[in-house]
């Protein structure tokens, strides 16, 4: 029966404990003899106390037949009520996972034990680390009760991140996962990307905070192209460049299953943002794009203008952050004159002046088919033009909000965040 639970745990996911598995070996060369050696002291005790003066050998050997047929009676009825116990038991992953832990020399997670049943397992800040994530993922291979699962902050590396690919290769339940801030690098990155060609069950993946680098940008890449069932997409917070965009907006402009996707808080500059933007302007699925705090400057918000008057999907775009100046912010507008379907644009913090605000709010005023219903100036200072032109905007627009950081007027205090309904 022993076998039989350590191939239960071994055969679902091999190399998460194969390296183990070795140093078992090595630490317990003897183990097997000494485990002989006991049994067969403890059988012989026995027999040897039977045999005693004043009763017949047959008497002796009736005896005994009697008592070994009485006690493999009771050793067959104790193994068949044990293993009825341990296969109910084991269909939960509770016995596969404490193997593993076991194994892998970590302490059991008595909050995975508690919710393993459930449809949402949430394991935030657990201080797992990669063997921790290893033993976790051997049971998540055949669960199929759990449907989201977070294991944000647990500092699993790319070790443990390629555990939690290899195990979402093979399991069909999970459609939502959060790895967010786990330093899985590159190498974690590699797996995920692998796995992102042959899971079609994963509907949202939050990868931010993540250190994943332009390195990974051959696999994302790829990744993104095959994919069509993934949703939801957040790599914010990590060191894509140049390079990455311009792998990612080829593979955006085949993609086919995105909605959402996440590009806060990276590099990305020059002509990977020129080629992003065009990846966007011809993606007809994507509907929110956060690109903020990147380094799109003059030549990412042009290539951004082009791709808004050919895209009539995106609902929401954030390129807040991003150094564009006013120049740019007026070649973004031009977009904005023939696009029907953004409601939300965030352009905030950057360097576009009053001159730039007007230029997009003109935009909005000029398009009778506008979507537009917000639109986010923060921290930029706007002047007398901006305040006469959306009087005259608020009359077409009655519903749009327009947040702004303060009017760069002698009655006013400059710099405040304002928010004006228009």
């Amino acid at each position: 029966m022993a076998h039989k639970k350590n191939l239960a745990i071994e055969d679902p996911l091999p190399s998460v404990l194969e390296d183990n598995e070795a140093e078992l070996d090595k630490e317990n060369p003897q183990l097997g003899e000494q485990g002989s050696s006991q049994t067969e002291v403890g059988v012989r005790g026995p027999k040897d106390q039977r045999s005693r003066p004043g009763r017949s050998m047959r008497d002796e050997e009736s005896e005994e037949e009697e008592k070994e047929s009485v006690t493999s009676d009771e050793q067959s009825d104790t193994d068949l009520e044990l293993r009825g116990e341990e296969e109910a038991y084991d269909l939960t992953g509770k016995t596969c996972y404490m193997k593993a832990c076991e194994k892998l020399h970590v302490v059991p997670a008595f909050h995975f034990l508690q919710h393993i049943e459930n449809s949402k397992l949430a394991m935030m800040h657990r201080g797992l680390g990669p063997q921790g994530t290893k033993a976790l993922a051997v049971p998540l291979v055949t669960n199929t009760s759990i449907l989201q699962l977070n294991l944000r902050d647990n500092w699993m590396e790319g070790m443990g991140g390629a555990a939690i690919a290899k195990m979402l290769k093979e399991n069909c339940y999970i459609t939502e996962v959060d790895l967010s801030d786990n330093n899985i690098g590159d190498h974690g990155a590699r797996a995920i990307s692998s796995m992102l060609k042959e899971n079609s069950a994963l509907v949202s993946l939050h990868l931010s905070g993540n250190h994943i680098t332009d390195q990974s940008a051959e696999y994302l890449g790829p990744a993104l192209t095959t994919n069509s069932t993934l949703q939801r997409l957040d790599l914010s917070y990590n060191a894509l460049g140049e390079r990455a965009g311009q792998t990612l907006g080829s593979s955006l402009s085949e993609n086919t299953g995105l909605r959402s996707l996440s590009l806060a808080w990276n590099c990305i500059g020059g002509r990977g943002a020129v080629m992003l933007a065009n990846g966007l302007g011809v993606n007809v699925f994507l509907r929110t794009v956060d690109l903020s705090f990147n380094g799109f400057g003059r030549e990412g918000a042009v290539a951004l203008g082009h791709a808004l008057k050919e895209n009539n999907v995106l609902e929401e775009l954030n390129v807040s952050n991003n150094r564009i100046p006013a120049e740019g912010a007026i070649r973004l507008a031009v977009g904005l004159k023939a696009n029907k379907t953004i409601k939300f644009l965030n352009i905030g913090r950057n360097p576009i002046l009053s001159a730039g605000c007007c230029a997009i709010l003109q935009s909005v005023q000029e398009n009778s088919n506008s979507a537009m219903e917000t639109l986010d100036f923060s921290d930029i200072a706007v002047n007398q033009d901006f305040e006469d032109l959306y009087t005259a905007v608020k009359e077409l627009f009655p519903v749009l909000k327009v947040k702004h950081g303060g009017w760069n007027l002698g009655t006013f205090s400059q710099g405040k965040s304002r928010t004006v309904l228009l």
